[in-house]
């Protein structure tokens, strides 16, 4: 992100240990992983030895402390290396809901034996992290969620089933929301941290699910039938977890925010070095003033909204985004990674459409970004109540 692009702009907040972070980053992406990238799509799902390696490149839970392995940094940090992620166009890695959204539960909400006990695996890449909201009966009204946790002695017994789960294939720790108060309604919500193998009694994986996009990342069903998890790995007090999850969510849409702008950063480059060198009617497709015009509107588009999503990293690093911002800026920078991908894919006209072409698949990826986090039609609710 602090690198310039085509648009020559970097984030007030950048400094040059976020520059040589950009750099590390995108070359593990570039020369590590995405040589593997035809093979992870294959499968389904990225390598578990790339966590280990990012972890032990100093990728993973830089916003962590460094007494529980991590970087000792802040958001800003993390925006970095997701950004080159997105940039670069390595798409297996689930990291941000590893670093973005799980390590931030447990520094933020976990107690001392529970930061020790799960932050360095996690920012080593020994853990891979999921977080478990979504249910089949629903996802945005995480009020309604029906997965139950029964307190049994030193034990809450948990059954239920979570669906989308991103990297719910290779997960071995997942913050779990539950119903310890089925009575209540986000009263009765808990979070509770399970950890997981695929022998685990009480513990089932599901398939991992066949989506129009993002075919190298693990996306999966998981099953709960008296699943044992200790008194001691709630998160929080108990009844505290709808709470939790309301405080962390503005940093989930700013990932996700992260993303989108990554995208459409991208997308530009794509289209701009197609349209320099693809011919038509005697001319580079670049003279042709429709092809110029589109491309300096998606070339605003993405400046604007470059300089909105750093201006709402520096207010939640300062702890001043409100839920209001995040929402505007989870939707509109979603809707616009999907008009400019959709805009920079019509310049390529049928190479376009065809997967061999990176801007298809940026084409099917973007989609979903409307959707998780909450969906967009729920963060323009957000936004309205404060009107």
């Amino acid at each position: 992100m602090p690198t310039p692009g085509l648009d020559g702009y970097t984030p007030a907040w950048s400094k040059p240990e976020h520059d040589d972070l950009a750099e590390l980053a995108r070359s593990f992406f570039t020369e590590q992983v995405l040589p593997h990238a035809a093979r992870h799509e294959r499968q389904g799902h990225p390598d578990r030895e790339h966590y280990r390696q990012a972890g032990a490149l100093g990728l993973l839970g830089l916003s962590v402390p460094e007494p529980y392995g991590g970087g000792g940094g802040d958001f800003t940090h993390e925006a970095v290396v997701l950004h080159e992620q997105q940039a670069t166009g390595e798409g297996s890695l689930g990291l941000a809901v590893h670093s973005g959204i799980v390590t931030g539960y447990l520094t933020a909400y976990g107690n001392e034996e529970q930061k020790r006990r799960w932050l360095p695996g996690l920012c080593s890449g020994e853990l891979v992290g999921a977080i478990g909201m979504t249910e089949p009966g629903g996802g945005s009204d995480l009020q309604e969620i029906t997965t139950r946790a029964v307190r049994d002695g030193d034990d809450y017994v948990i059954s239920g089933s979570k669906t989308f789960i991103t990297n719910g294939g290779l997960a071995g720790l997942i913050v779990l929301a539950v119903k310890t108060d089925p009575a209540q309604q986000a009263a009765g919500i808990s979070l509770i941290v399970c950890e997981l193998r695929d022998d685990t009694p009480g513990f089932r994986r599901g398939r991992l699910l066949d989506k129009i996009g993002l075919h190298a990342n693990d996306t999966a069903e998981l099953f709960f039938d008296e699943f044992r998890a200790p008194v001691a790995n709630l998160l929080g007090a108990e009844g505290e977890g709808f709470v939790l999850m309301m405080r962390q969510l503005p940093q989930e849409r700013l990932v996700i925010g992260v993303g989108a702008v990554a995208a459409m950063q991208r997308a530009v480059e794509l289209a701009t070095a197609y349209a320099k060198q693809r011919t038509a009617f005697g001319k580079p497709l670049i003279g042709h003033q429709n092809t110029r015009m589109v491309l300096a509107e998606c070339a605003t588009r993405t400046r604007v909204s470059r300089v909105f999503l750093d201006d709402c990293i520096a207010r939640h690093v300062r702890g001043e985004l409100d839920v209001a911002t995040a929402a505007m800026a989870k939707a509109w920078l979603t809707e616009g990674q999907c008009e400019v991908v959709d805009r920079c894919l019509q310049v390529f006209g049928g190479y376009g459409y065809t997967t061999e072409y990176p801007i298809a698949r940026m084409y099917a990826d973007a989609r979903v970004q409307k959707i998780y986090g909450g969906t967009n039609e729920i963060m323009k609710e957000l936004v309205a109540r404060v009107l």
